[in-house]
Parts: structure tokens; sequence; C-alpha cells
């Protein structure tokens, strides 16, 4: 029986048992090499293996000119130093790729700062000292780059107001290492970033414990209702290294963070907070401030960019300036605040065609989260009885998820934005002193003031 089957097998012509093997795993492919001799010779045919080359490890055709190899044989010795990444490797390969392709065109400045990739026996050194096992992402991400150089700006992003600024790096494996906390409130998590201005990090919980899950990211938030210093609350950031990692360089990539005087500021735009009143466009982006937040008791602070600009294409008699503001402020529970106020933050722009403006301000609230809208009110330059309001779009801001620390709760409770919700929200920028001018590169770390 079996001798028919391998004779029918060998009668069977190449190409409809290369398209099957084609569908298979490497592990697959492997297996039909040991069912006879015919399977044997098929399953080592070369653009087999190139397509599991380029699933797996990302390898091109120049990859394998250069290394004088089989395209099996390139698997293998990728596979024998890599193999146990290998549910990790493509995706995290091709977001490093991406990153660093799209930094070349838009700060190079920033590339020259990543390490190199550690290697294995360095990050088994580093899980003997924490006695604590990383996850594979984590460690197959540190074999592409192991970090960067503690610089500045950093490469998890930045956020600037008039008296803060923070900038975020990526530690390398060994720093991270020397901060790795045990204390009460924070046992087994990992720093992943550090700022120098601020002592801010994200935390990746390496066990779960404490109410945390293994592998979630987080900003750490001291409960400071609390007498207990081990009460933690968290504002969580990511599930697992791949997913925050990855969800990052997206941002990154497709412009949805932008590039500001050669640093990534994590400004998050809504393609539907865009408005456009005559030759007036006005958008909105807004970004979270975990630095500067609460969760006891509820402060939660944002900042938001906005952007006006006139078509280049408008008529020069259209020329404007910008006289007063108007906000309709509208939080969780549904209490509106109205403000009015002259100009923006202390300017009052004139919009020719073509012109540009640009300005950042910030607004804090006890719920989690809460919208604006309004209007700016011009007037012409060629005729100042001439007056009109500009529209400016409805935008959200809304608290990321958050965790209660299990020492408060009793057993840790994750908190979405539809609850947690008490009023109190402060004004915008109904204060001049306390918004941003442009954006303030110089300023160094400090809490900026509840009512802005």
């Amino acid at each position: 029986m079996a001798a028919s089957m391998e004779l029918s097998l060998n009668n069977l012509p190449s190409d409809p048992l290369l398209l099957m093997l084609s569908f298979l795993d490497f592990r697959d492919l492997i297996s039909c090499s040991f069912v006879s001799r015919r399977l044997n010779e098929l399953s080592g045919h070369n653009p087999l293996w190139k397509g599991l080359c380029l699933k797996h490890w990302l390898l091109t055709e120049s990859d394998k000119i250069q290394k004088v190899q089989t395209w099996k044989e390139l698997f293998r010795e990728f596979y024998t130093d890599l193999g146990r990444y290998i549910d990790h490797y493509g995706t995290l390969k091709k977001a490093w790729d991406d990153l660093k392709r799209y930094l070349d065109q838009q700060c190079p400045r920033m590339i020259a700062s990543l390490k190199e990739g550690a290697k294995e026996e360095e990050l088994d050194g580093i899980e003997a000292q924490i006695c604590c096992k990383l996850s594979n992402d984590y460690r197959c991400s540190y074999r592409i780059h192991n970090g960067q150089k503690l610089v500045v700006p950093g490469l998890m992003g930045s956020m600037a107001l008039s008296n803060h600024y923070r900038s975020e790096d990526l530690l390398d494996i060994e720093t991270a290492a020397g901060g790795f906390q045990q204390r009460k409130g924070m046992r087994q998590c990992l720093p992943l970033t550090f700022c120098f201005h601020t002592g801010l990090s994200q935390y990746m919980a390496l066990e779960g414990t404490e109410g945390r899950s293994r592998s979630e990211i987080f900003y750490h938030c001291p409960d400071q209702m609390a007498q207990d210093p081990s009460a933690i609350d968290m504002f969580i950031t990511g599930s697992s290294f791949t997913e925050w990692f990855t969800s990052y360089v997206h941002n990154v990539v497709t412009g949805e963070y932008p590039i500001i005087r050669d640093q990534i500021f994590r400004y998050v735009h809504d393609k539907q907070c865009v408005a456009t009143t005559g030759d007036i466009t006005v958008s909105v982006s807004t970004s979270f401030l975990p630095e500067l937040s609460s969760v006891h008791p509820p402060h939660f602070f944002f900042t938001y960019r906005i952007r006006i600009e006139m078509a280049k294409d408008a008529l020069p008699e259209n020329a404007c300036q910008l006289d007063s503001r108007y906000w309709k402020i509208t939080n969780a529970n549904g209490n509106v605040e109205e403000v009015r106020g002259p100009g923006v933050v202390g300017e009052f722009p004139v919009m020719t065609p073509g012109k540009v403006h640009e300005y950042a301000s910030c607004t804090t609230f006890s719920t989690t989260s809460e919208y604006m809208e309004g209007h700016y009110t011009f007037h012409r330059l060629k005729n100042k009885e001439e007056i009109f309001d500009v529209c400016i779009p409805r935008f959200h801001m809304v608290c990321p998820p958050f965790r209660e620390s299990i020492v408060r709760s009793g057993l840790a409770r994750d908190v979405s934005s539809a609850s947690f919700n008490e009023d109190n929200s402060s004004d915008t920028d109904d204060h001049n002193e306390g918004e941003l001018r442009g954006i303030n590169m110089a300023a160094p770390g400090g809490r900026c003031p509840r009512h802005i």
C-alpha cells in the first residue's frame, strides 16, 4: 500500500505539488521532507524558502546575494539565532525599518542615538540579574536595537508647554534593569522609557501581580489622597510590548504625530476635527499629559494644538485679523461652560492668503472626558467694520484607560472614560499667562497651573 502511494506521488507533476507545499509553514514543510524522497526534494525548492525568509525574517534578494547561500540555508541561519522570536521578529523588524526610514527623512539625528542590538547572552544575563523573565517580544525588539543613548530629544515622543517639557528616551536594557522595581506597589515592573526633565517613565509589568496584567505597559500615578505610598494608580498605554511599540510607530510614520523642530510630538489629530469657513480652515489635535494628571484626586490634563490657515488662492482683499475667541466646553456629565476672551494666547494673528498660524493651549478637568467647540471672530483689514466668525470644530479629549491601585480598592479595577465622572472642569485659555505662545522648546520641567 505504501509503495503504491509513493509510486503515485512520484508520478504527479511537480507544479501542483509545489503549489500545495507553498501553503505550508516552515515546520510543516520540514515534516514533509521526511515523508518520501520526492517530497524531500520538493520541500527544498528555493522559491518556497524565499517566501518563508521574506515572511519571517524580511530577507530580500540582496541579503541572499551578500550571504552566498540558498534560501533554505539562509532561513536555517536566522532560525538558529532568532528562532525563539519567530512569532514576533517580522512584525517588530518591519516597525523598526519603517521608523528609521521615516526618521531618516524627517529628523535623521534621532537615528544616530539608536544602539546596536543586544546579544542573546546579554538578555539572559539581565534576566538572571533581576530574577525575572523578559517577554519574548521585548527581547526580540532589543535584539534589533538595544534602545537608544540617553539624549534629548527622545525617540518615544516629546511635549512642551510654556513651563513644562517632556521628552522620553527608549531605555537600553542595562539602564532599564537598573531601574527595575521591587518596591510595594510597583513590584516586577521594568522601565521602558525615561524623561530627564520630569523623571517620568513608562513601565512594563513582567509579572501579573498587584492587580496588573503581565506585559501591560503604563504610566504610574501615585494616589495623592492615600496615606500609603504604595497606592499607585496606572494610566495604561499598551497591553503588550508589540502592541505598544507598533502602534506608536504607526502614529509616527503616518504623520499622526507631527515632527516639530526635529522632535516627535505626541499630538493626536482626528481627521474630522477640521472646519472651513470661507477662506479659513481650522484644525485641532490633542494630547493627554499623564505627568500632570492624577486619578485621585481626579485631575486630567490635556493640551490642544490649533492650526489656522488661509487658503493660498484667497483674494488679497480678504486679509483679516483675529479679534476674539469663544469656547463652549461640555464635560462628561453634560455640564456646559462658556468662555470668551480677546485674541489667542495673547496674540491677534493677521491672516493673509497662504498664511498659517499655529498655537497650543491646555485645559484640566475632573471628568474623564469633555469636548470643546466654538468660534473666532475676525475683522477684514480693508474694512474693520466687516466682522465675521470662523468655526472651531468640535474636538474631544478623553482620558486613556486607567487602573486604580489595589491598595485603595482592595481589588484592582479598570476604569474607562465612561465612568469616574465628577464636575469641576477648569477654564481653558482664559488666562494668558498659562498658555503656550507657539511651542516653547526651552522650558524645562515643572507643573503647569491648574487654571489655564
